[in-house]
């Protein structure tokens, strides 16, 4: 049975390596997921794969059904998440390229919707947070990118979540690095809280494909980031099949 899922962000809408087995589009209480689930076998493990954006990129990031991916994930028996993204960098070691694995979360985003626990007839539950990734995922990851050629890793930062689908402005970005932000993206919540809400592990595998805006003095240059994020891309596709092939991971 599959147990791990990777769900592929901005950039990574199949993963390279993949042998696709099968794919079933699950019906879920929240409404359709952004695409149907792929499960196939990457790194000589049993895996599922979900395009947060769907398979063409079509649906931004504070339309994402973020309920549903999740839902649908659980409902087919995952218990654990790699969740890619591609973020800014704040930190000066959060280098264009590279990959961070973060420790740690703030949520700047509004309006989505954010919880399970809405109400209704159950009883109201309120999950601990304190550490939003899980431990044994993010060390997974680490290694897997120590063990991979030519990657740059940052092992531990805080990722910041906004709104999107606009940019950052430069003051924002000082908030944020004021705040302990060292990446900023635009999906890693409600996601994490969400697995979390329904037991599943889940860490983030974060691609810096920019600087963040005002970090290098000027404008962030938009006509540069597609070939920038497929470049990013690869570096996070090496990393995950080295993290299959050679982790501790328990999929499927």
């Amino acid at each position: 049975m599959t147990t791990l899922a990777i769900i592929g962000g901005t950039g990574l809408t199949r993963m390279d390596g993949l042998t696709v087995t099968r794919r079933e589009m699950v019906k879920t209480p929240y409404g359709a997921p952004s695409c149907p689930i792929v499960f196939g076998e990457l790194g000589g493990r049993e895996v599922a794969f979900m395009a947060r954006h769907g398979v063409t990129h079509r649906i931004p990031p504070h339309r994402v059904n973020y309920c549903a991916n999740i839902w649908a994930l659980n409902s087919v028996g995952i218990e654990q998440i790699i969740a890619v993204g591609a973020v800014g960098g704040i930190h000066k070691d959060c280098t264009v390229g590279s990959i961070v694995i973060p420790h740690q979360i703030i949520d700047y985003t509004s309006a989505r919707e954010n919880t399970f626990f809405d109400g209704g007839d159950d009883p109201v539950e309120h999950i601990d947070f304190s550490y939003p990734y899980n431990e044994q995922l993010r060390q997974a990851l680490i290694d897997g990118a120590k063990s991979s050629p030519g990657i740059t890793l940052v092992d531990s930062g805080v990722y910041g979540v906004t709104q999107g689908p606009r940019l950052e402005t430069a003051a924002e970005i000082v908030r944020m690095a004021n705040d302990g932000c060292t990446i900023v993206g635009m999906t890693g919540m409600p996601e994490a809280a969400l697995a979390a809400e329904l037991g599943i592990a889940y860490a983030c595998c974060g691609v810096v494909v920019n600087a963040a805006a005002g970090i290098d003095n000027k404008p962030i240059d938009t006509t540069a980031l597609p070939a920038a994020i497929q470049a990013a891309m690869k570096n996070a596709c090496k990393v995950l099949n080295t993290t299959l092939r050679d982790g501790t991971l328990m999929a499927g």
